[in-house]
């Protein structure tokens, strides 16, 4: 703890000196409160701005239909669950969230988790644990990463989508160890994919089990939403799949989806399932209405397409270096993070709501402008946006 300030000989304070040095970085972080939900238009510290910064891809989570089912869902089983799923806390909307998730994704069973972190730092040590091994992406979600550090299995990073790489690392191992490849779906921070079908490849050929955490893919990729594996067309070759319900599903949590036997066996393993209390029932009912929303209404992915297709062209046709995203998350490379600072706070200015993006969270040098587009930007939002961005980009000399 701090020392009192009017002690002389007190040490330096940890917290403080910390800050200090995060300041100095321009890396501090500070918390931006929306005054309205989210949606393409939201309201910031009195005024009306554009959010280029939701992943509520698909505009779900202000639907009223999703709206109206978490209120009933509430009036009904109350705020809160009460206790843990294996307690007294699964009540009817999360086995009917589980259920829908199941027909969705065409598998037998699915868990549900209060969060896409939950599932992933619960999961992970379930599938391996001391003595085996683990393959990760070098850009994985954090909440991977500390599954992995979690399982106390020895982890070994490869390259970005390298999958030779990867295959090396591999052919390593020794022969029978517990194995488990892991790597996002789309990659949160960059918007460009896994490479699944070789993924699948290689973990078929050395025998090891692959845990791809979907969280950005549901809802959005593949011809149905049912994501990455889907867009790909390898959902049979991997049969246990993780995604959200706080993203494209507009409500909060995450699931794993797959065969019953898997299902069953997170069920009795997977510590942040069986000590965590159970996600609200409304928000377990309004991931259902969701659902169906994203079945019943294919119109909302194309509009989301079209956007990342008009505001892409737009932001390549003045000049600015994007990651090679193939997603509706639109990264714009900036470098240092002082400039992406002053980047996103001349965007603001222009009532563009687009923050930076700086490290940890990404690679040293590699900040950025993480743009995130939606079904419900109208043509206007995209063109008002692009202008904005070329006045910061001109005023911060990326342009």
């Amino acid at each position: 703890m701090c020392c009192p300030r009017n002690v002389s000989s007190s040490p330096p304070c940890m917290f403080e000196d910390y800050l200090e040095e995060l300041a100095a970085k321009h890396l501090t972080r500070r918390l931006l409160p929306l005054e309205s939900g989210t949606g393409p238009v939201v309201r910031i510290a009195g005024r009306d701005v554009l959010l280029f910064a939701s992943n509520d891809y698909l505009g779900l989570a202000g639907h009223p239909e999703v709206v109206a089912a978490a209120v009933h869902a509430t009036e009904t089983y109350g705020a809160g669950s009460g206790a843990a799923r294996l307690v007294s806390g699964s009540l009817p909307p999360h086995q009917q969230l589980e259920q829908a998730l199941a027909q969705f994704k065409g598998a037998a069973s699915a868990l549900t988790f209060g969060s896409g972190y939950l599932a992933n730092v619960g999961a992970i040590p379930a599938l391996v644990d001391r003595g085996g091994l683990i393959l990760a992406d070098r850009l994985c979600h954090a909440s991977l990463i500390d599954g992995c550090r979690l399982s106390g299995a020895d982890v070994r990073i490869y390259r970005h989508n390298d999958m030779e790489h990867l295959a090396a690392l591999l052919a390593k191992r020794r022969a029978g160890r517990r194995t488990l490849i892991v790597t996002d779906g789309v990659f949160s921070m960059d918007g460009d994919l896994a490479p699944l079908p070789e993924l699948a490849t290689l973990a078929h050929s050395y025998e090891a089990h692959l845990y791809v955490d979907d969280a950005h893919g549901t809802g959005v990729m593949g011809a149905h939403g049912r994501g990455t594996v889907e867009h790909y067309g390898v959902e049979a070759r991997i049969p246990l799949h993780m995604g959200t319900l706080g993203k494209a599903l507009g409500s909060s949590g995450a699931f794993i989806a797959g065969p019953d036997p898997s299902i069953q066996y997170l069920l009795h393993r997977c510590r942040s399932f069986m000590f965590g209390t159970a996600p609200t029932p409304g928000s377990a009912a309004a991931a259902v209405a969701a659902l169906q929303i994203v079945v019943r209404e294919p119109e909302r992915r194309r509009r989301l397409w079209d956007n990342r297709e008009r505001l892409c062209a737009g932001f390549r046709r003045l000049g600015f270096t994007l990651a090679p995203t193939a997603s509706p998350i639109i990264p714009i490379l900036i470098g240092r993070a002082e400039t992406a600072l002053r980047f996103a706070e001349q965007l603001l200015a222009n009532d563009i709501f687009a923050p930076a993006i700086r490290p940890p969270t990404v690679p040293a040098e590699t900040s950025r402008i993480r743009v995130t587009v939606t079904s419900e930007h109208a043509a206007a939002h995209i063109d008002q946006a692009l202008v904005a961005f070329e006045r910061a980009g001109q005023m911060t000399g990326v342009l």
